[in-house]
């Protein structure tokens, strides 16, 4: 056995998901290396040996160095953004979107591409609703209360199953712009037959929008194989959101 953390690349089947992934993996070997290093023991001593296992400040200290780099995380609960803004990537309703008077419109009867998606289900036809942004607790009880409103595609900024679980079965249809089609959001939208788009990208839609959701488009394939080979597609197996004139 190599004396060393720094050869554990190719530990695992299959490479990191994601460059975060591989930064973090990088920043935990690297400081048990500068461990094993000042400890002074053999190998065998030294990896059985509790005295030298991480704990809540290195891990702290790499959230930080992460956060330094300019890195912001994907927040699993709204209250993430809420408690500590700063260490998460804006919700859905900071995402960027064009000023209303430079947002381009689409002429009557005609639309406009504004995101993609991944596509959990295939249904017969495309689907058409209104936009609804749901990322808070307080807006599940509004609609819990008072009614979902008609024809609602929910807007989810993260995999909300849990926070949207008691009205979901009254949404027409689901943009969630995180997840995958494995994720608990998406195995209830299969389960309740709720057109559905994970790991969406939405650009120029808001609040209140007349959209259309690809949920025709053949489901997203995501076996390792399907993976490796969307890493060099072209995309087009993503399914298409449209903003209606």
């Amino acid at each position: 056995m190599s004396a060393s953390f720094a050869g554990l690349d190719d530990k695992y089947a299959t490479e990191a998901a994601t460059p975060t992934v591989r930064a973090f993996h990088a920043a935990i070997r690297e400081r048990m290396d500068k461990r094993f290093a000042e400890s002074g023991l053999s190998w065998q001593e030294f990896v059985f040996n509790s005295d030298f296992e991480l704990g809540f400040d290195d891990l702290a200290a790499v959230e930080a160095e992460m956060l330094a780099g300019g890195y912001r995380f994907d927040h699993s609960a709204q209250v993430s953004v809420t408690e500590e803004p700063g260490k998460y990537k804006a919700g859905v309703e900071d995402s960027g979107a064009e000023p209303e008077a430079e947002r381009a419109e689409p002429a009557a009867g005609e639309a406009l591409v504004v995101g993609h998606g991944d596509n959990v289900f295939a249904t017969a036809t495309d689907i058409e609703g209104v936009a609804h942004e749901i990322s808070t607790l307080e807006r599940v009880m509004e609609m819990l209360t008072e009614g979902v409103p008609e024809d609602t595609i929910a807007i989810i900024d993260d995999c909300g199953g849990t926070m949207t679980a008691p009205i979901i079965a009254d949404f027409k249809g689901i943009l969630c712009l995180a997840g995958t089609v494995r994720t608990h959001l998406a195995i209830l939208s299969r389960e309740y037959g709720i057109p559905c788009l994970m790991a969406t990208e939405l650009d120029g839609l808001r609040e209140g929008d007349k959209v259309r959701l690809e949920s025709s488009k053949t489901p997203r394939d995501i076996t390792p194989e399907a993976m490796a080979a969307a890493a060099t597609s072209s995309g087009e197996e993503r399914a298409t959101v449209w903003r209606l004139g």
